[in-house]
C-alpha cells in the first residue's frame, strides 16, 4: 500500500506544474492571463453549472475528470495556443510523449484510468468528450469577451479560425454554442475584435 501511495502522491506533487503553464487568455480585469490549472478548474465548474444543456445525457464526475486532465501533459508539451498553426504540427507528438511520462507516474491501474480519459477527450467520440470540448472552448471565450476581446486582437484572430476551432462544439452543446455565437463573437465580430476574414 505504501508504494501505491508514494506514487499517488508523486503524481499530486507533478501535477502541481501545472499552475506553472501559461495560457493566452486573461482573467477577468485583464491584469495577468490565467494558467492551466486556472482554465481546468474554471472549465470543469462550468460544466457542472451547464451540464443540462449537452445535447445528450453525459456522466457528469466522468465529464468533469477528463476536463481537469486534459491539459496535464501541458506541464512537459507546453500550451499550443489555439490559433498557432505551426505549433499545433508537432502538438500531439510532444502530448502523447508527456501523456507517457505523467501518467506513468501512477500505479498501473490508475495510470490507465486517467490515460483513457485523455485519450476519449483528444478523440473527442463520445458524449462525455464532446461536452468536455464544448467547456474547454466556452471558458477562454467568454473570458476573451469579457476583457473586450484583447487577446483576440493581440493576436490578430479571425472570424475563420474562431469557426474552424469550434466546427465540433454544436456536438457537444448546439444550444450553448448558439448561444455563444449570438452573444460573443458576433458582437466581437462587429466590434473588430474578431477580423471578419468571411
Amino acid at each position: 500500500m505504501k508504494e501505491e501511495l508514494d506514487k499517488i502522491f508523486d503524481f499530486c506533487r507533478e501535477i502541481d506544474k501545472e499552475k506553472f503553464i501559461g495560457r493566452q487568455t486573461y482573467l477577468t480585469g485583464a491584469v495577468r492571463k490565467e494558467n492551466d490549472a486556472e482554465h481546468a478548474w474554471h472549465a470543469a465548474l462550468m460544466a457542472i453549472l451547464f451540464s443540462g444543456y449537452s445535447n445528450k445525457k453525459i456522466d457528469l464526475l466522468k465529464t468533469v475528470t477528463m476536463i481537469l486532465i486534459h491539459d496535464i501533459v501541458e506541464i512537459d508539451a507546453g500550451d499550443t495556443y489555439a490559433y498557432d498553426d505551426e505549433a499545433k504540427k508537432t502538438q500531439r507528438q510532444r502530448e502523447e510523449k508527456a501523456a507517457d511520462r505523467i501518467f506513468g507516474i501512477l500505479p498501473t491501474d490508475k495510470a490507465k484510468e486517467l490515460r483513457d480519459l485523455w485519450e476519449e477527450f483528444e478523440r473527442n467520440d463520445t458524449p462525455e468528450a464532446n461536452f468536455a470540448h464544448v467547456m474547454d472552448n466556452l471558458q477562454p471565450m467568454m473570458l476573451n469577451d469579457y476583457v473586450g476581446g484583447k487577446a483576440w486582437e493581440e493576436h490578430g484572430v479571425v472570424l475563420s479560425k474562431v469557426l474552424e476551432r469550434n466546427k465540433a462544439t454544436p456536438q457537444g452543446s448546439e444550444i450553448l454554442w448558439n448561444y455563444a455565437f449570438e452573444n460573443i463573437i458576433k458582437p466581437n465580430v462587429n466590434k473588430k475584435t474578431i477580423k471578419n476574414d468571411i
